[in-house]
Formats: structure tokens, C-alpha cells, sequence
């Protein structure tokens, strides 16, 4: 990759370049293949450091895995959308994130969940917030020579939880309309909310991390009024445009709908979760 540069191509699952080679949107004349890159495969998690998801497992293996199920649940349903089980069986979340669209379901439970984009290259490696890696529609802070490893997110805080919700024209197999994930951490004493954070997807030339929808919450009782004052929030800080799947002010509106939804499953769970 270093020696070919903007000439080669990363592929991990292959099921946004393909597509997109096949539609001429890109013409690269060189395909690296990384899915048998170890270190790109695994899964680990620990209470002590948290989770490291390398950029090459497949959607479905998350699903499967039990830590991600139980303390990342947001996280595992948006990989749990990415299209079919078939497709699933290929896609993985680094790719949803390089692929650098606007409406991929991963990226707003990514930065709901604080995780950070180990990247690496022939100058090194850095770490990236997950809500500073897309640039633009389809372009990310990726250079030709680097790629991404893995996610680096921390283990949830006591009496914390995440969840993920979008709105699609279907029932199934279809973009995102609008996503929104968010964590919620609770304090157990008076059940005010003590730390959150809200992202948006589809409704923006990047997926948004909206940090005063999430500050809207913290220090109040999860109640109807404040959990309106974030939808609110979440709904000033989008920027949808008009296109076939929907208008701007039906995008705005489904914002707001789909923020109170997840607020309101993120702090369920954060109330049943177990101690950590």
C-alpha cells in the first residue's frame, strides 16, 4: 500500500468496494487483502483494560460473542444490521467505519461508546477518537499507507449501558435513514444520570457526536422533560439533507424520536446491568 498510495485499495470483507468497483466508483489497480492479518481477528475483553475488536472480524462473530452482548449491547446490535447474515459473515466494523459513510449503523454506536481507531502505518501508529475518523462523505483521516488495526473502547462504568436504534424504509437490508446510539451511566443512590454520550447517523456529511444532547442529561433524573431537552439537543446539532430516503425535516424529526427511544433502552439496562 505504501508503494502503490491512492493506486491500492484495503480490502477486509469487500462488501462496500466491491460494490462500489463494480459501479466504477472506485478503480483501484491494486486490492491488499487483510482478512488473514491476525492481529486484524480477534476479540478480547477484560474488565481490567477493556475491549480491543480488531478491524477484521466479521459482524456475525460479534453478535456471537458473549462480552459483546453483555456489556456492549448497542454496539452489537448496529453490527447486527449490517445487512444479511450472509453479508454479515463478511462485513466487519472497520470496514463500516473506513468505508466513511455517512449512514454506516456502526460509527454512532462506536462513539457512544468512547472507542478509539488504533491506526498504523509505515510512520507509526495513532490512536483516533472513532467521532474524528470520517472527513467527509466517503473519506477518512486514513493516509494511503495505513490501516486500521483495531477498537480500542473502555470497559462501561458501574451502572452503565449502550444502545443503538435506526429508522430504514424497510423492515431489513437498508440504510439508515437516521441512526442514534447512546451510553447512559446512572448513579444507583438517586438514579440521576452521571455520564452520557449521543451520536447521530444519516443526518449529516459525518456521523455527528452530539455532545450537548448528551449534556442535557448529565446531573438530571432521566424524565420525560429531560429526555426531551436532549431529543432537541440531538435534533439542533443534525444537518440532514432532502434525498429519496427522506426529507431534511422528516430526518429532524425522526432525531428526535429515535434519541428519546435510546436514551430511554440505554438507561433500562444501565439499571439491570451488573455491578462492574
Amino acid at each position: 500500500m505504501a508503494a502503490h498510495g491512492d493506486k491500492a485499495r484495503a480490502l477486509c470483507g469487500g462488501t462496500d468496494l466491491i460494490i462500489q468497483m463494480r459501479a466504477g466508483v472506485r478503480r483501484p489497480e491494486y486490492v491488499v487483502d487483510l482478512k488473514n492479518i491476525a492481529a486484524l481477528r480477534q476479540i478480547s475483553f477484560s474488565m481490567q483494560h477493556g475491549l480491543r475488536l480488531g478491524a477484521a472480524v466479521p459482524a456475525i462473530e460479534i453478535h456471537e460473542n458473549a462480552d459483546m452482548r453483555r456489556y456492549y449491547p448497542g454496539l452489537t446490535e448496529a453490527a447486527h444490521l449490517i445487512g444479511s447474515l450472509q453479508i454479515q459473515s463478511r462485513a466487519s466494523v472497520g470496514g463500516n467505519l473506513c468505508n466513511g459513510s455517512p449512514a454506516a449503523d456502526t460509527i454512532p454506536a462506536l462513539i457512544a461508546v468512547a472507542a478509539k481507531a488504533r491506526v498504523i502505518g509505515p510512520q507509526g501508529e495513532r490512536l483516533v477518537p472513532v467521532e474524528e475518523f470520517c472527513t467527509a462523505p466517503g473519506r477518512t483521516v486514513l493516509q494511503p499507507d495505513e490501516i486500521l488495526i483495531e477498537f480500542q473502547i473502555p470497559t462501561p462504568a458501574p451502572h452503565s449501558s449502550d444502545a443503538y436504534q435506526r429508522f430504514i424504509p424497510r423492515n431489513e437490508m437498508d440504510i439508515a435513514v437516521v441512526g442514534v446510539g447512546a451510553a447512559i451511566t446512572l448513579d444507583p443512590a438517586d438514579d440521576r444520570c452521571v455520564a452520557a454520550r449521543i451520536a447521530l447517523g444519516a443526518v449529516g456529511p459525518t456521523p455527528i457526536f452530539a455532545r450537548e444532547a448528551a449534556a442535557a442529561l448529565v446531573g438530571k433524573r432521566l424524565d420525560e422533560a429531560s429526555i426531551d431537552n436532549a431529543a432537541r439537543a440531538a435534533t439542533a446539532a443534525s444537518s440532514p439533507i432532502d434525498d429519496m430516503r427522506g426529507t431534511a425535516e422528516f430526518r429532524r424529526h425522526v432525531v428526535g424520536v429515535l434519541t428519546r427511544r435510546v436514551v430511554k433502552l440505554a438507561a433500562e439496562r444501565a439499571r439491570v446491568a451488573q455491578s462492574r
